[in-house]
């Protein structure tokens, strides 16, 4: 795949430029980050951790890895590459901010490809799992990081597109890196996504909170899609991923997984909604 080396990262320490050199980043004050033997750098300094270990565990991320390859969600990978390919500019740079096993990047790089465009690409996650999964799987595809959205390790004003999937958005990080008039795009799970799971393992549904539809401070409103579709999981090893994968395992109760586990045959809603917001000029 054609993408462009990701240049614009930033020391997590100082915010100084991070230069690569010699199997590492450093930057001018001296402070160096190797590059792991899977090919992703830690940029999360352990005094910017909450845990000793944040983020999804190896177990999540292996069963998220099993489930999206398997082409469930393919749908909505789709919709996000065709949202951040609209008018990317040439030598666009494009963060996926909780990229967790680096699918919906992969996908981006794949779509890219072969629309003959070859963005810089740098895929981001607090979970060192995520990162090593996603860097093993797609060395070349993009610059994986781990590191956090509430400080992200990426010099302010160089991206064109921030992409944040089901993620934790912080508005004024997201305002800092991009450029004047880049774009934020966000997917977040509709009122009926995965509805017939959420019926099984909890004893009732809460009444969905209405959308929120105020553009976050800094940015305007640009487009709203929403995406419906159906999916067949025919395993229980493939509704156990769904649920390991999900924070809904940590929310049932025990009961309400047990019922899950005894599934061998579901039929559920995916439903999404997509936002797309341009950064105003002035933020």
């Amino acid at each position: 795949m054609a993408t462009t080396a990701f240049t614009a990262l930033a020391c997590p320490l100082d915010g100084a430029p991070l230069a690569s050199v010699d199997g590492g980043w450093t930057c001018p004050a001296g402070h160096r980050y190797d590059q792991a033997a899977q090919g992703y750098v830690n940029l999360l300094p352990v005094q910017h951790k909450r845990s000793r270990d944040p983020g999804d565990s190896k177990e999540m991320v292996a069963a998220r890895r099993r489930f999206l390859e398997a082409g469930h969600y393919r749908p909505i990978a789709e919709l996000a590459a065709r949202a951040v390919l609209a008018d990317l500019p040439a030598d666009a740079a494009c963060l996926d901010a909780g990229c967790g096993e680096g699918y919906y990047l992969r996908q981006l790089a794949a779509q890219a490809d072969a629309a003959g465009k070859s963005p810089a690409l740098l895929g981001l996650d607090i979970s060192k799992w995520a990162v090593q999964a996603a860097a093993k799987a797609q060395r070349g595809t993009a610059t994986w990081v781990v590191g956090s959205n509430a400080k992200l390790p990426v010099l302010p004003t160089t991206l064109d597109r921030v992409l944040c999937l089901f993620g934790f958005p912080i508005y004024p990080e997201f305002a800092r890196v991009l450029k004047p008039g880049g774009t934020l795009l966000m997917i977040d799970a509709g009122p009926e996504h995965l509805r017939e799971l959420r019926e099984i393992i909890y004893p009732t549904l809460k009444t969905p909170a209405p959308p929120n539809d105020q553009a976050p401070p800094g940015f305007s409103l640009l487009q709203r899609e929403s995406l419906s579709c159906r999916i067949e999981l025919d395993s229980q090893e493939q509704i156990a991923d769904l649920l390991v994968m999900t924070p809904h395992f940590y929310r049932a109760s025990p009961a309400g997984r047990e019922k899950a586990a005894q599934l061998s045959r579901l039929a559920l809603s995916v439903d999404v909604r997509l936002q797309v917001f341009s950064k105003e000029v002035s933020a």
